[in-house]
């Protein structure tokens, strides 16, 4: 890749608009991750008798249990929904800058 093919793709405008969703897409993602999982975090640290408590009268499960597992599959479904997008809408993008760049 030469200095010039940067500058082109650098200077196409569904570039800036490829740079510009995905950055604000994996600092939504990001943030949603950190609130959750922090989320998590500060309710251990400052509200642990809440995860303590059993789920239902004469349960051996907590209610920190369900929490917990929540905050993991969050993390896959986050993850999903990046992958997803990136593998079509992010990819259409970068698509058409190669092709109007040939």
């Amino acid at each position: 890749m030469t200095i010039e093919s940067v500058d082109a793709i650098t200077r196409h405008p569904l570039y800036a608009e490829l740079v510009s969703k995905r950055k604000r897409f994996g600092w939504t993602l990001t943030f949603l991750m950190m609130l959750f999982y922090y989320g998590f975090i500060l309710i251990v640290a400052f509200k642990k008798e809440w995860l303590a408590q059993p789920l239902y009268e004469g349960a051996i499960t907590t209610v920190g249990i369900p929490v917990g597992l929540a905050v993991i599959i969050s993390a896959f479904a986050l993850t999903g929904i990046y992958v997803y997008r990136a593998n079509g809408e992010f990819d259409d993008l970068t698509k058409a800058i190669r092709e109007d760049l040939q």
